[in-house]
């Protein structure tokens, strides 16, 4: 069993990243600009956001933070969207969900141009990754195939079972498997919760990707020999022996699947540093154009 170390690998395109903003700034240019607008005080993607400023300062990176109270209108949002979009100064921006239940999401992504959307969740980003065109691809799977990418796994042939079909990370992630690439060239199947005979189907995965947001859901008896396991969920558990009070597990019972992996993500330490990673390489990509 061999760890796939999204930290150290991470760790790696963030200085690559920040040695091409320095570069740049001796070239007299600009450096990169990344905005984030955060509605309400939730405190998970408070956490988010400010780790989003802290990898663009590490990198070189400027940065904005745009905070709205909760009570935000959805019209108003709109607006802060649209002077983003009209802001040569920024280069991408995210809109931080989930958003409150007043606000309809759909509209406010379908507000967000193109060609600034870093997290690639546009209906036009989305349809250029389809088509294999140059897009901005959504962090998480972006960041899935670089970490493949980087550890050189052969993946070419193989029987890719994804766990979980959100249009964030699961859908995509499918798609990106199955693309004539590499990585990619695999059989995929997008499992989901109305998925019958899911333990053999899982057990057939030469690669399983689990992004179905259930802790440790993935147990010994559905991994194959051998297999490479993506494990994309994190959720805070109980846990009264840490100061904390809490721990951080995935979908996949890492102790009893580890040991019959060839490859496997931890968490944490896996897929969550790779998907900031992304997030940086989208927004020098967004710079570039």
């Amino acid at each position: 069993m061999e760890l796939l170390d999204g930290k150290s690998c991470s760790q790696e395109i963030r200085r690559e990243i920040a040695n091409t903003v320095a570069q740049l700034k001796a070239e007299g240019k600009r450096a990169p600009h990344l905005a984030a607008i955060l509605v309400g005080d939730d405190g998970a993607s408070e956490t988010y956001v400010a780790n989003k400023v802290k990898d663009c300062e590490e990198v070189g990176f400027d940065s904005t933070v745009i905070r709205l109270p909760a009570a935000t209108s959805e019209d108003e949002l709109l607006a802060e969207v649209d002077k983003l979009n009209n802001n040569s100064n920024i280069d991408g921006f995210i809109v931080q969900l989930p958003l409150p239940d007043h606000i309809d999401e759909h509209r406010v992504t379908l507000a967000i141009d193109p060609y600034k959307d870093v997290d690639g969740f546009c209906p036009a980003n989305v349809g250029n990754m389809c088509l294999g065109l140059p897009t901005f691809v959504s962090a998480t799977p972006n960041g899935i195939m670089e970490l493949l990418a980087r550890y050189k796994i052969d993946t070419t042939g193989k029987h890719c079972v994804v766990l979980g079909r959100s249009n964030i990370v699961g859908t995509p992630m499918a798609i990106l498997m199955s693309r004539n690439t590499n990585p990619g060239n695999c059989t995929v199947t997008l499992a989901h919760s109305r998925t019958q005979n899911l333990t053999e189907l899982c057990a057939s995965a030469d690669i399983l990707v689990a992004a179905i947001g259930r802790p440790n859901f993935v147990t010994a008896d559905m991994v194959k020999p051998g297999a490479i396991v993506i494990d994309v969920g994190i959720t805070r558990v109980e846990d009264s022996s840490r100061a904390s009070g809490f721990k951080l597990v995935g979908d996949v019972d890492f102790e009893a699947v580890a040991d019959k992996s060839a490859y496997i993500t931890p968490v944490p330490g896996g897929v969550g540093p790779m998907t900031r990673a992304s997030l940086m390489q989208n927004t020098l990509k967004a710079y570039q154009r």
